[in-house]
């Protein structure tokens, strides 16, 4: 849904940022690549999200760190992203989001770090809409399921048996989760 409100922008010249490459983020990078032609820039804290965003189709990786603006308005030759989606949600992932944004760019947060955006005349490009969004559609829904089932959209995931419940919460707060963690009955 989050991808879909902004497919108009998401042109062949376009560049979409996805800040978060985890559980939801991988997959975000593959509904871009599925279904825009825009180029994906994924941007990770970790080496081994980064890793994933490569394998799951992001034409780029960025390091989530002091230097991710300037790679990513490089990447883009000075111009800015056209779309960002913010999978994580943390002031500092929103700072990024917003510096990189272009002018008339769209900004969506997915995830719900607890981070919070100033908004005022000067404190983003121009015209940039920044929303929110928690789910879509029933009939995204049946279009994510089948990319799923043309091979378009995978997860990677790590099974957890429920009685490993809550080492796999364990597990995904301290980083150790490629993907989701996925806990089995």
């Amino acid at each position: 849904h989050a991808i879909r409100r902004s497919w108009p922008k998401l042109t062949p010249d376009a560049t979409i940022v996805l800040v978060g490459v985890g559980g939801l983020g991988h997959v975000g990078v593959q509904i871009a690549r599925a279904t825009t032609a825009a180029r994906v820039v994924a941007v990770d804290v970790k080496p081994e999200a980064l890793d994933l965003a490569v394998k799951v189709g992001a034409h780029h990786t960025v390091a989530s760190d002091d230097n991710a603006a300037a790679a990513i308005r490089e990447l883009t030759g000075g111009r800015g992203a056209d779309v960002v989606i913010d999978f994580v949600g943390a002031t500092t992932t929103l700072d990024l989001a917003r510096s990189v944004a272009r002018n008339l760019a769209d900004v969506t947060v997915v995830g719900i770090g607890g981070g919070e955006i100033p908004v005022s005349f000067f404190s983003q490009p121009y015209e940039v809409s920044i929303a929110t969004t928690y789910w879509g559609s029933r009939p995204e829904l049946a279009e994510l399921l089948a990319l799923a089932a043309a091979g378009s959209v995978s997860a990677e995931s790590a099974m957890y048996s429920l009685d490993n419940g809550v080492t796999a919460y364990r597990d995904l707060h301290e980083g150790r989760i490629t993907g989701r963690a996925v806990v089995v009955p």
